[in-house]
C-alpha cells in the first residue's frame, strides 16, 4: 500500500485497528513509535547496484492500556514526518515485535481494518543465479534434502 492508498482508507474509519496475518489483532492500545523515510542501497549477487525507498512506521504497545491512537493523530504523525517522507507516494512498510523479533510487514486495508501482510525475500538476479527456476520457488521451510543412494540417513556409509 501506498502512502495515498494508507491516507485515503485512513479517512474512512473511525477506529484505527491492526490486524496481523494470523488474524489477530494488536492490542488496541498501540503506539506509532517512528516513522520515516527507509532507503537501501546495495548490490544484489548479479552485481547490480540497487536502491529502494520506501515509508516505514512501527507499532508498538505497553502497558498503558487506556491509550488510543485515532485517525486523526495518524494523519498529524504523517505531517510530522513529511519533511522526511517528501511528496514521493512511495510504499509502506510496518515493523512490527512478535514473539520473538521485529517483523516486517506490508499492509493492507480491508473490511475498514488495516491488515499486515507478509513479505518474502527472492533473488534479483535470478539470470544470474544458475539456479533452474523450479528451484526458485521454494519458501523456508518446505526445502528437503534428496536422498541418495549412499548417504541417507542411517544408511551407514558415514
Amino acid at each position: 500500500m501506498k502512502v495515498s492508498e494508507f491516507k485515503n482508507s485512513l479517512a474512512l474509519v473511525d477506529v484505527f485497528s491492526i490486524q496481523l496475518p494470523n488474524g489477530t489483532l494488536v492490542p488496541p492500545h498501540f503506539h506509532i513509535t517512528e516513522m520515516g523515510l527507509l532507503t537501501k542501497n546495495y548490490i544484489d549477487c548479479g552485481n547490480t547496484i540497487r536502491e529502494e525507498k520506501q515509508v516505514t512506521f512501527q507499532v508498538w504497545f505497553a502497558g498503558d492500556e487506556d491509550h488510543r491512537l485515532a485517525p486523526t493523530k495518524v494523519f498529524k504523525i504523517i505531517e510530522a514526518a513529511n519533511p522526511l517522507i517528501g511528496e514521493s507516494d512511495l510504499e509502506i512498510e510496518v515493523e512490527y515485535q512478535d514473539a520473538q523479533t521485529i517483523g516486517k510487514y506490508g499492509i493492507e486495508f480491508h473490511n475498514n481494518r488495516f491488515v499486515l501482510t507478509p513479505k518474502e525475500t527472492t533473488c534479483l538476479a535470478q539470470d544470474h543465479c544458475g539456479i533452474p527456476a523450479d528451484k526458485m520457488k521454494v519458501k523456508i521451510g518446505e526445502w528437503k534434502p534428496k536422498e541418495t543412494a549412499c548417504c541417507t540417513p542411517n544408511s551407514g556409509c558415514c
